[in-house]
């Protein structure tokens, strides 16, 4: 049987009640990781320990966390850590529930690599969506403070650490870190030309680091158990736990940790198998912008997926049957890259609009044998051509759909019309269970009405 490995979750998911209290954290261990950083450790063995472990960004790239670090000179101040809680890709929801149900977690792991790096100020950018998560980040800040591990000489040392919460405004394009800091800085979210690289040049033109929410939250239990204790799971060049945001047509859509390496047959196995006893048509391992797999016989680790012609990403897996539309899948995907598409370059403002337009008319039987082939000349135009990586996903994504399914793609020209029948869009994923909504295992927003600054109780579901 498959089961979960429990490290960053382990909190949340056994104190489902409290988990993101103050007082709950402190009983189950938390701050003890960030006071031995702090107090017990220098900046440079912080850095080392992380780099000996092989912990890899848990936001998509993949880029190995500590030597992120190391590029960050020693000798500029001030410096800055920036944590990129802006989630936003269709299919993942692991960072928000992070950010509603452990939310001291995160902040402890900034800690840690604020003191590796000589940081004595950093940022949470938090997506504007998340009104309970933000909440409980704002009440989670506020109690870090009341106790001291936030502000002066936190844990009675000479190192002062501070923190500030900033809500985006709705925009998928400043998930990409230097979009984030021109945000943040309070200008339009477009990605910046690079180099020079945030970690030499970032936030206010200083070096800043900037780490996923799910990175920097398995930050507190590595420090506190060691690289070797962390590499016990994982594969060597993949180590540790992962977790991943399942949905689609499965019977126990929800987030679930497991060492990386795990196989997609197991992770399907762990959200309760197919809906109905159905087969699994086609998988997006990684979230949207993750080329589509047919097969459950992979491994889930960065080199297993790269070799099997998609990639990890941001972990958000999602499993289509057969009564799913693959030129519908395409399309929709694809219009939410052209509505994200900040417009700053040319083949990703207009890729991604026509590709839309060609779509359209092929899922409403308008379509042309030599539209399939415009498509794929389209994603040549936008991969590797586009000013930031959001158009090389927007053209990896339909590519994908286009050549795996391209049978699909000629029946709906061929025939005149969708295969599938009916326009209806139906939409599949965290919120729908076998038996309703509301089985992701996540909370749901509050109501509209919350006081910003009332107690996270108020907003329980």
């Amino acid at each position: 049987m498959a089961e979960e490995v429990r490290v960053v979750t382990k909190r949340m998911r056994e104190h489902t009640e409290d988990s993101w209290t103050l007082q709950r954290v402190l009983d189950t261990g938390g701050y003890d990781g960030a006071r031995k950083a702090v107090v017990e450790m220098a900046p440079e063995e912080l850095g080392g320990e992380v780099k000996s472990s092989g912990l890899r960004g848990r936001g998509g790239a993949g880029f190995p966390t500590g030597v992120k670090w190391s590029f960050v000179p020693a000798d500029v101040s001030p410096k800055y850590v920036v944590v990129n809680h802006d989630e936003g890709e269709p299919g993942t929801f692991k960072d928000r529930e992070l950010g509603e149900r452990d939310p001291h977690q995160l902040l402890e792991g900034m800690i840690i690599a604020a003191r590796a790096v000589g940081a004595n100020k950093a940022f949470i950018y938090c997506r504007g969506e998340f009104a309970l998560g933000s909440r409980r980040l704002d009440q989670a800040i506020r109690d870090a403070y009341g106790a001291g591990f936030l502000g002066e000489g936190i844990f009675g040392s000479d190192f002062d650490f501070d923190i500030v919460l900033h809500r985006g405004a709705g925009a998928y394009i400043c998930g990409e870190e230097s979009a984030l800091l021109d945000s943040l800085e309070g200008f339009r979210g477009q990605p910046r030309l690079r180099p020079p690289f945030p970690a030499v040049k970032g936030l206010y033109g200083q070096p800043t680091v900037i780490n996923n929410t799910e990175t920097l939250s398995t930050l507190p239990h590595l420090i506190l158990n060691g690289s070797e204790w962390f590499r016990q799971w994982g594969t060597e060049k993949s180590p540790g736990t992962k977790i991943f945001s399942v949905s689609g047509h499965v019977n126990r859509p929800a987030n679930y940790e497991v060492p990386l390496g795990t196989s997609l047959a197991d992770l399907l196995e762990l959200a309760g198998g197919m809906q109905n006893g159905k087969e699994p048509k086609a998988i997006i391992p990684g979230g949207a912008s993750a080329p589509l797999l047919t097969s459950t016989d992979v491994a889930l680790d960065f080199e297993s997926l790269q070799e099997a012609g998609s990639m990890l990403g941001s972990g958000g897996v999602v499993f289509m049957d057969e009564t799913t539309c693959m030129v519908r899948n395409t399309l929709v995907t694809t219009e939410f890259f052209e509505h994200e598409s900040c417009g700053k370059c040319t083949p990703c403002r207009e890729g991604t609009w026509w590709a839309v337009k060609v779509l359209e008319r092929i899922e409403h039987g308008d379509g042309r044998q030599e539209d399939m082939d415009l498509l794929l000349d389209i994603c040549n135009g936008m991969d590797g051509r586009s000013f930031c990586p959001l158009g090389d996903a927007a053209s990896w994504a339909l590519r994908s759909g286009v050549k795996t399914f391209r049978d699909e793609f000629e029946q709906h020209v061929a025939e005149g019309s969708c295969p599938f029948g009916g326009g209806e869009r139906v939409h599949v994923g965290a919120r729908v269970g076998a038996t309703g909504l509301g089985e992701a295992g996540i909370t749901s927003q509050p109501a509209a009405g919350i006081d910003a600054d009332s107690e996270p109780e108020a907003a329980q579901p």
